[in-house]
């Protein structure tokens, strides 16, 4: 059915008990091209809330133009942080920007509209003095409170330090400053740890989590804290009256977070800032920082890291070349069966055609794909622990990047001790550089024959390769080839 057309006088008549209805409190009505008086935010802004609040958390709470705000400033705490050796790792801020480390407390897990921040935790740096303040909201509708003091903490030339920040801290802030219908504040540069813990400790912790962090690496333990899925329901509890009490421990908990982000720092900074400081850090931590500074670019001091790890003692080994089983070996066991925090060990399936038939889990041998691993250098970043053999194989791809292509293939060489399809992709690694670098196919031939007989010993013991020896085939047949017709080497 269509609705008639309004005449011109209902028409009228509406757009006037409308107006009325939007009018200012001064009664002055709303034009017809004005925006309604009542702000986005607009609601209940009662005082009492914020200072029940402020009273159960040693705080203060202030009535601003937003809004109310309950600020918490907490005690400082000496921190040393030697920023001119900080700035040389890898991804880290430079010494000179500002540092304002920032850990949210929210109503969801979401970065859309209907989640909010209501704790904010800020630190920064006085001296050597770590300097703390929290920023509570009383209720919804003085959200433009907090985030007017954001932008006082937040300036042009300072840095974000934050733990898992870049994923969800602060594209939520961002998300609640655009329904506010104002910009973020602008920042020189933005710290995640999260992505560097996992780079560089990932191969000796059980998950990511910051508070696994705390204890493995600061000597920290929590007790008596509040769990992260318990935070949200605690904060609308106390909206709908419920005791204030319980939010004392969520405001603990933000604390404790925001002092770990300053704990973190100092620690890394202390032990991985300078080639001295590293002589008794794990081999893995210091493969991770090799790749960390690959990421960058910055080869030589990959180099040096990997360079210092080799020269660590390497792991007992059993004398039949078994693998020796100890603790970080059964959680890495554990980690392939129930899937790491890291990384997803398959692909995500979300129906449709199903994942193709192939060999899988320990006879897929180093997550290559259906038939084994692929016949590439990439199959030695899965692999299972800091050998010697997979550190020489992180060796010789950084030597390979500096240019230095004979040192790259007796790094592969010493990684082609590992056996199995990881040393046969070793081995077409050599035979890569010295047909296509040094310039001697004889050596390539000899290299790709070396391949095959540990695939052929592999085979032997029911663990076939198909996809590395079909590359090895066609790759003996065209040096063989090339021998005959005596080609000179291919230029790169």
């Amino acid at each position: 059915m269509t609705a008639e057309p309004l005449s011109p006088v209902t028409r009228e008549r509406r757009l006037a008990n409308l107006r009325t209805s939007m009018a200012r409190p001064g009664g002055m009505p709303a034009g017809p091209d004005q925006p309604p008086a009542r702000a986005p935010f607009g609601g209940r802004r009662n005082g009492a809330l914020a200072a029940r609040l402020a009273s159960a958390l040693g705080a203060d709470a202030a009535e601003t133009p937003g809004g109310w705000l309950v600020r918490r400033v907490v005690a400082p705490v000496e921190i040393p942080l030697d920023r001119e050796r900080l700035a040389r790792l890898p991804g880290h801020p430079p010494a000179g920007a500002p540092l304002v480390c920032l850990d949210t407390e929210t109503t969801g897990l979401a970065t859309a509209a209907g989640t909010l921040a209501f704790l904010v935790g800020l630190a920064r740096w006085d001296g050597t003095e770590f300097r703390q303040t929290q920023l509570l909201l009383p209720d919804h509708a003085d959200e433009p409170a907090l985030l007017a003091e954001l932008e006082q903490w937040v300036t042009p030339d300072s840095w974000l330090v934050t733990y898992n920040g870049r994923g969800f801290d602060w594209p939520l802030i961002e998300a609640r400053f655009r329904l506010a219908g104002r910009a973020a504040p602008v920042h020189a540069g933005h710290l995640d740890l999260l992505p560097f813990v996992r780079r560089v400790f990932r191969h000796r912790m059980e998950d990511a989590r910051l508070r696994t962090v705390e204890s493995r690496l600061l000597g920290v333990s929590r007790v008596g804290d509040v769990e992260g899925w318990e935070i949200p329901g605690i904060y609308l509890d106390v909206l709908r009256g419920g005791p204030v009490d319980a939010l004392a421990g969520v405001v603990i908990h933000n604390e404790k977070d925001v002092r770990s982000l300053g704990l973190l720092l100092a620690h890394v900074e202390r032990r991985y800032a300078e080639r001295a400081s590293r002589h008794d850090v794990p081999r893995g931590d210091l493969a991770g920082l090799a790749r960390a500074y690959g990421r960058e670019r910055r080869h030589d001091e990959a180099l040096e890291c990997l360079d210092d790890a080799l020269a660590e003692a390497a792991p007992v080994r059993d004398p039949f070349g078994r693998t020796p089983v100890g603790p970080a070996l059964v959680r890495e066991a554990v980690e392939a069966i129930r899937d790491a925090w890291w990384a997803p060990r398959t692909k995500p399936h979300f129906g449709g055609q199903s994942p193709g038939a192939g060999w899988r889990g320990d006879l897929a041998n180093g997550r290559g794909g259906s038939l084994g691993p692929g016949a590439g250098p990439a199959a030695w970043v899965v692999a299972a622990s800091w050998t010697d053999e997979r550190l020489a194989a992180e060796r010789a791809r950084v030597l390979r990047r500096l240019g230095r292509w004979a040192e790259a293939a007796e790094a592969w060489q010493t990684a082609a001790a590992a056996g199995g399809g990881l040393g046969a992709i070793a081995w077409i690694e050599v035979a890569k550089l010295r047909e296509h670098r040094l310039g001697d196919p004889l050596g390539a031939l000899a290299a790709t024959r070396a391949a095959w007989r540990l695939l052929e010993r592999s085979r032997a013991l029911g663990r076939p390769y198909p996809r590395v020896e079909a590359d090895l085939q066609r790759r003996e047949g065209r040096l063989a080839a090339r021998i005959r017709r005596g080609v000179p080497r291919a230029e790169a």
